[in-house]
């Protein structure tokens, strides 16, 4: 199981909350739990079906500044590699 904690100021309001739920559910084998009171979205996940760019993204698309408590987990981020330059 993968685990991440995100924090994003402003989810205490309802319609945030609604509006991350109908872009979370989305996400195969997601589970997730809102503490609107603390503004964090506790996420587990049984695979990596989705990077943590992707999930910032749908943060930020909801107006949301996404931050990431603890370490990211290697499953979920992008599987490129960065290619040198020659110069």
């Amino acid at each position: 199981m993968i685990e991440l904690e995100v924090y994003a100021a402003g989810l205490r309001d309802l319609n945030k909350v609604l509006e991350l739920d109908h872009q979370l559910e989305t996400i195969p084998g997601l589970r997730y739990k809102v503490d609107s009171n603390h503004d964090i979205v506790y996420l587990d996940l049984d695979e990596p079906t989705i990077t943590f760019r992707e999930i910032r993204a749908i943060f930020k698309k909801l107006g949301l500044d996404p931050r990431f408590i603890g370490a990211i987990p290697p499953e979920l981020r992008p599987k490129t590699k960065t290619q040198l330059l020659n110069v």
